[in-house]
């Protein structure tokens, strides 16, 4: 591996550290997912998990179930990009855990053409989705950070 590779890595595993700083900000209780969007070197976007702006700040029911309107972290930094005057062409997304099938699909609909996350989820329905549209995704264990 050569050294501009071993930096990228290095990169990889910095803005991750930061991603998972950022999940810290999400109210759900289940589980909390930071998203950070990167492009040029400079972090354009972010986003965690939780509920529509303007909404109470809890994420599940009084059965502990996931609110059906919780967006996921993903999805909120792909919409913050949307409301700037910034684009996320070519840019990587730098994720917590794996991305679902719907925010798969925005990933690739948004330019996004690098995905890097740090948790398994039990579904793999959108990293397939991913690899399949050509996008670049790498799984960064948590002891490499």
């Amino acid at each position: 591996m050569n050294s501009k590779d071993l930096k990228q890595i290095e990169l990889d595993k910095r803005y991750l550290r930061m991603a998972r700083i950022w999940a810290e900000n999400s109210y759900c209780q289940r589980r909390q997912v930071g998203a950070l969007i990167v492009k040029d070197k400079m972090i354009i976007s972010d986003g965690y998990n939780g509920t529509p702006a303007g909404f109470e700040n809890v994420c599940e029911d009084n059965n502990g179930v996931t609110k059906p309107y919780v967006l996921h972290a993903e999805a909120n930094a792909i919409t913050k990009i949307a409301r700037s005057g910034n684009n996320s062409d070519g840019a990587t997304l730098y994720v917590t855990a794996s991305p679902c099938i719907e925010c798969a699909k925005l990933i690739i609909q948004s330019g996004i053409k690098r995905v890097i996350y740090g948790e398994h989820y039990r579904l793999t329905d959108g990293i397939d989705l991913l690899k399949r549209a050509g996008i670049e995704v790498l799984f960064v264990e948590a002891a490499e950070q």
